[in-house]
C-alpha cells in the first residue's frame, strides 16, 4: 500500500481524534486517517504537534521529520517497537559475522554502481566503464571500487563542471534534500523490519543513529540523482523552493522493478529491508534490490 507523504511548510497545529490526524491552519481544518500516512515533514518552526498525535503516528510506523531554521530536515521520529520478534531480530543483527557483513557490503556497492551505470547510459554517456567497475567489487569492497566509480560518475553525470559536496554549490542542495528523504524512507522500512538503524554493515560512526540506513540506501541514490536532473531541466531555479521539495518528496512514489512485478519505491524499500532481515536470520545471504528503471 502506498502511504501518503504530508509536507507542512506553513504554520499549523497537528492533533489527533478518532484515529485521524487533525490538521488546523489559519484557513481551514482537515483530517487524514493516520493509517494512510507514511511520512510527515514539518518545516515551519512555529508548528505544533501534540504528544498523542506523535504516539499514534509512531505506532503506525510513520516517519515524522522535523526541519531546522534553514528548512532542511534535521531529525526524525521512528517507532522503537515495530516488530513482534524485535529482541530476536536485534540479537541476530548484532551477532552477524564479519564475512556476512563483507558479502552484504559487496552486494550493496555492486548494486549501487550498476544503478549509477544505468543512469549514465540513460544520459547517453559514451564508453561508460561503470559495469566493469561493478564486476570488480570484492568482498567488503576492500579496494574501494565504490570510490573509483563515484569519481567517474560525478564527473560525467552533469553537463557542467560539478563537485559533489555535502555543503557545496548547486545542485548539491537538491541532492542533499533528496538523500535525506530517501534516508528517512529506508530508516522507516528498517524499523518496520525489526532492525536497528544504528548498527551498520559498513558505516560506523558513533555520532550517527542511522548507519544501517546509510548502508542500505546506497543503491537507491541514483533515483534521486535522476529526479534532480529532471528538476534542473524543468525549473530555472537554484534555490530549494517548495515545489522542488515536493518533487523530491515524490521520489518515494517512483516505480521500481522486481522480477515479475513492480511497486512504488517506498514499498520496494520494505522488500529490500525484509530481505536484509532474512540475511541476518541466516535464511538467505542475498539482499533483494529492485531495478530502478525498466
Amino acid at each position: 500500500m502506498i502511504k501518503r507523504t504530508l509536507f507542512f511548510g506553513n504554520k499549523c497545529s497537528l492533533t489527533t481524534k478518532y484515529e485521524q490526524l487533525v490538521i488546523k491552519t489559519s484557513e481551514r481544518e482537515t483530517t487524514v486517517p493516520i493509517e494512510d500516512i507514511g511520512f510527515i515533514v514539518i518545516e515551519h518552526q512555529e508548528s505544533y504537534i501534540s504528544i498523542p498525535a506523535l504516539s499514534k503516528l509512531s505506532s503506525n510506523n510513520t516517519s515524522v521529520i522535523f526541519c531546522d531554521n534553514k528548512h532542511m530536515p534535521q531529525s526524525m521520529l521512528l517507532n522503537l517497537d515495530s516488530h513482534h520478534i524485535q529482541q530476536e531480530l536485534f540479537r541476530n543483527q548484532i551477532n552477524a559475522s564479519e564475512p556476512l557483513k563483507k558479502q552484504l557490503w559487496q552486494q550493496i556497492v555492486k548494486s549501487k554502481i550498476e544503478n549509477q551505470s544505468e543512469l549514465l547510459n540513460r544520459m547517453n554517456c559514451e564508453n561508460n566503464p561503470m559495469d566493469y567497475y561493478a564486476s570488480k567489487v570484492l568482498s567488503g569492497d576492500t579496494d574501494n571500487r565504490e570510490g573509483v566509480a563515484a569519481a567517474y560518475y560525478w564527473k560525467h553525470l552533469f553537463d557542467f563542471n560539478f563537485k559533489r559536496e555535502r555543503y557545496g554549490k548547486y545542485p548539491n542542495l537538491f541532492l542533499n534534500y533528496g538523500y535525506i528523504v530517501l534516508r528517512a524512507a529506508v530508516a522507516r522500512a528498517l524499523s518496520g523490519s525489526g532492525l536497528l538503524t544504528t548498527l551498520g554493515i559498513h558505516h560506523h560512526n558513533k555520532y550517527n543513529a542511522f548507519c544501517l540506513a546509510d548502508d542500505i540506501m546506497e543503491p537507491f541514490r541514483p533515483l534521486v540523482d535522476a529526479k534532480v536532473i529532471e528538476i534542473m531541466q524543468r525549473y530555472d531555479e537554484q534555490d530549494l523552493i517548495t515545489p522542488i521539495k515536493t518533487e523530491l518528496l515524490n521520489v518515494l512514489t517512483e516505480t521500481v522493478y522486481f522480477d515479475g512485478y513492480k511497486s512504488p519505491l517506498m514499498v520496494g524499500i520494505s522488500r529490500t529491508t525484509s530481505s536484509l532481515q532474512q540475511c541476518f536470520m541466516g535464511k538467505t545471504r542475498k539482499i533483494i534490490y529492485p531495478k530502478l528503471w525498466n
